[in-house]
C-alpha cells in the first residue's frame, strides 16, 4: 500500500493535467492494477514557447566576457566558444611578469561567470577556424579529437554571431621575432617572461662566463614604447633594483634595460606632458631609450635595427620582449577575404557594431574597427533630410531642427563644434559665410558643404584597448536585451536616406582616462577634462581603479593581497 500511496500522492501533486490520467485504482491478489487515459485536457496543456534565437559568442576576452555578463540569457540561447576557458585582466599582465601580482589573481574561470547568470549559457572550449556567414555556421576545432574522424572538428549554427576573438601580436613579418622574442598578450606569456628573467640571472652567475657574456645575458630589450612595453620596463626595473639585487648582488651592476621605439617618443598616445615625464624618469632610472629606430631582424643573441636614415646598427641581448602593436588573427584575415575586406587591418563594422554585408554578424573588441560614416559622403542626403519644405535651400531654423538627429548619426559634427568653441550651428555658418543673425538666412547646397567641410577631421579610429572592448560588449548586450522593445519603438535617430528611425542609437565610446605606471610607485594618469596627474597619488588611484574593475570579489581580494604582500615581503622571485 505504500507504493500506491506514493504514486497517488505524486500524481496529484503534479497538477490537474496529470491527475485526470488516473481513472481506476484497485488492488487484486497483492498486485497493483492501474488504468489511465492518455488524453489530456487541451486547456491545461502548456503552450509551446517559440524557440530562442541562438547567439554564438567567439572569445572570452574583454569584449566577449562583458557581453556575456550583461546579455539577458533568458531571451536567447547563448553559446560561448573560446580556446581559453577563463577571462584575464590583461592590464595587469606586466605585473605578473615580475611577481608583483600572481597569475591566479587576474583570471576568472568563464564557467564561474556563466554560473552566476540565471540562464542556460553553454561554453565550448574550442577554437573557431572558419566562419560561414552564408549558411550561418562556424567551424570549430578542439585540442583533442572527439568526432568519428578524431580530428576534433564540429559545426555550430547561429542566428546571431558575436565575434570577439581579440588580436594577436603584430611582428610586421620581421625575421626572427617569432623564434627569439617573448610576447605579452596572454597569461602564459607573462609566466614565460617571469621564468626567463630569473633564468637569465641564474645563468649570469655561472662560474664559466666572462664579464661580456654576463652583460649580454643581463641585457633586457623591450621593442615597443607603448603602454605595455613601458609598464613592463618599469616593472622589470623595480623588480631588479628592489628584489633581485639582494638575491644576485654580484651581477646586479651588469644589468641593462633598453626600450626600442620606432616613433620619436614613447607613450605617444598620451598627453605630451606624460610622454616627457616618462622619458625623463626612465633616463634617471638608467633605462636606455632608443627612439626613432625600427627593428629589422632578430637573431638568437643580436637585434638589428635601422634609424630614419636607414643606417643599421646592432645590439646583443639576453632576453627580448616584443610589444610593437597588434594585428588580425588568421580567422579574421580569412573572414575578411570572404566578405571583400581583404585590404584592411581589422574587421570593419558600422556604428551599430554590425559587420558590413553580413546578416546577424557583429564584431567587437580588438578584432574589429568601427567605420564612422563621413558627413561629406552623405552631404546631399543630409541636405535633403533637413530641407523639410523642399525649397532647395536651408534656413538656420531648418538646420537647428535637424541638428540633434544629425549629431547622433554623425558625432563628428558635435565634436567639431566643441573643439572650435562653437555653441551651435549658427557659429559654424558664421565661420564659413560671415555674420549671420536671422533665422531666415538661407544656405544652398554649396554653402552648406562649405559650412561642414572640415567636420570629418574629428573622425578618429578607436584604440585597441580593454576600455573600448568592454564598452562595446556592454553596448551590444544592451541592444540585444532591448531588441524586441526597440523593434516596436525605435530609439535611434531619424534615418537620413529612408523613412523611420534607426532601431538603436549608435555606439559611442566614452573615454574614461588612461594610466601609465612608470615604476618607483609613480603613475601618470590622463583623465577626462584634460586632467593630468603624475606621481605617487596617481599610483594609488591606479590601484583602486584596476581593483574595482576586476570581475569578482575573489580576484579583487587576490590582487589586493598580492600588492600588500609585495610591499611587506617583496616580489616572488621563484620560477615556479
Amino acid at each position: 500500500m505504500r507504493s500506491a500511496t506514493f504514486f497517488l500522492d505524486g500524481a496529484f501533486r503534479r497538477g490537474p493535467a496529470f491527475s485526470k490520467l488516473v481513472l481506476i485504482f484497485a488492488a487484486s491478489g497483492g498486485a497493483l492494477v492501474a488504468y489511465a487515459d492518455a488524453r489530456t485536457d487541451p486547456a491545461t496543456e502548456p503552450s509551446q514557447a517559440a524557440p530562442k534565437k541562438k547567439v554564438v559568442v567567439l572569445g572570452t576576452g574583454w569584449a566577449g566576457t562583458t557581453f556575456v555578463r550583461n546579455v539577458d540569457s533568458s531571451l536567447y540561447d547563448v553559446q560561448v566558444i573560446s580556446p581559453r576557458n577563463y577571462f584575464a585582466f590583461t592590464p595587469l599582465l606586466p605585473s605578473v611578469t615580475c611577481g608583483t601580482v600572481e597569475p591566479r589573481s587576474i583570471v576568472e574561470p568563464i564557467r564561474k561567470i556563466i554560473r552566476k547568470k540565471g540562464g542556460e549559457i553553454k561554453f565550448w572550449e574550442a577554437e573557431c577556424f572558419k566562419i560561414d556567414p552564408d549558411n550561418k555556421k562556424v567551424h570549430c576545432r578542439t585540442n583533442t579529437g572527439t568526432n568519428l574522424e578524431r580530428n576534433g572538428e564540429f559545426l555550430v549554427d547561429y542566428d546571431y554571431l558575436v565575434i570577439a576573438v581579440g588580436a594577436r601580436v603584430n611582428t610586421f613579418n620581421t625575421p626572427g621575432v617569432v623564434q627569439h622574442c617573448h610576447f605579452l598578450k596572454e597569461v602564459e606569456d607573462a609566466q614565460k617572461i617571469r621564468k626567463s628573467v630569473i633564468d637569465s640571472f641564474e645563468r649570469a652567475i655561472l662560474p664559466d662566463l666572462d664579464e661580456e657574456e654576463r652583460k649580454r645575458t643581463l641585457h633586457f630589450v623591450i621593442v615597443g614604447g607603448g603602454p605595455t612595453g613601458v609598464e613592463f620596463a618599469a616593472e622589470l626595473h623595480d623588480f631588479i633594483s628592489e628584489d633581485l639585487a639582494k638575491l644576485y648582488p654580484t651581477v646586479c651592476n651588469l644589468v641593462k634595460i633598453s626600450v626600442i621605439e620606432h616613433g620619436g617618443h614613447i607613450l605617444t598616445m598620451f598627453d605630451k606632458r606624460i610622454s616627457k615625464f616618462a622619458e625623463e624618469k626612465f633616463r634617471r632610472d638608467g633605462i636606455e631609450l632608443r627612439t626613432g629606430y625600427r627593428v629589422v631582424k632578430v637573431s638568437d643573441n643580436t637585434i638589428t635595427m635601422e634609424d630614419k636614415l636607414h643606417v643599421e646598427s646592432s645590439v646583443s641581448y639576453g632576453m627580448a620582449v616584443w610589444s610593437a602593436g597588434v594585428g588580425a588573427r588568421p580567422i579574421i584575415l580569412d573572414f575578411m577575404k570572404q566578405i571583400a575586406q581583404g585590404n584592411r587591418r581589422a574587421l570593419a563594422t558600422d556604428e551599430w557594431l554590425r559587420v558590413r554585408e553580413c546578416d546577424g554578424v557583429y564584431a567587437i573588441g580588438d578584432c574589429a574597427t568601427m567605420s564612422q560614416r563621413k558627413v561629406m559622403e552623405d552631404i546631399l542626403e543630409i541636405f535633403k533630410f533637413a530641407d523639410k519644405d523642399n525649397s532647395g535651400t536651408l534656413t538656420v531654423k531648418e538646420i537647428n531642427d535637424a541638428l540633434e538627429d544629425i549629431c547622433i548619426r554623425y558625432p563628428q559634427v558635435e565634436l567639431y563644434l566643441k573643439s572650435n568653441q562653437m555653441s551651435d550651428i549658427v557659429d559654424l555658418i558664421k565661420a564659413s559665410k560671415g555674420d549671420v543673425r536671422k533665422e531666415s538666412v538661407e544656405l544652398d547646397i554649396e554653402e552648406f558643404k562649405n559650412a561642414l567641410a572640415d567636420v570629418d577631421s574629428e573622425v578618429k579610429n578607436l584604440p585597441a584597448t580593454a576600455q573600448v572592448a568592454a564598452q562595446q560588449g556592454n553596448y551590444l548586450a544592451s541592444c540585444f536585451n532591448r531588441m524586441k522593445h526597440c523593434d516596436k519603438k525605435p530609439e535611434g535617430p531619424l534615418r537620413i536616406r529612408e523613412l523611420g528611425r534607426h532601431r538603436f542609437r549608435p555606439f559611442r565610446y566614452k573615454h574614461l582616462g588612461q594610466f601609465a605606471p612608470l615604476g618607483g610607485e609613480q603613475t601618470a594618469a590622463q583623465l577626462p577634462g584634460d586632467w593630468i596627474s603624475i606621481g605617487h597619488s596617481s599610483q594609488w588611484l591606479w590601484y583602486s581603479v584596476y581593483a574595482s574593475k576586476q570581475v569578482s570579489w575573489r580576484t579583487r581580494a587576490l590582487v589586493i593581497s598580492d600588492w600588500t604582500r609585495r610591499f611587506i615581503h617583496g616580489r616572488d622571485s621563484s620560477c615556479i
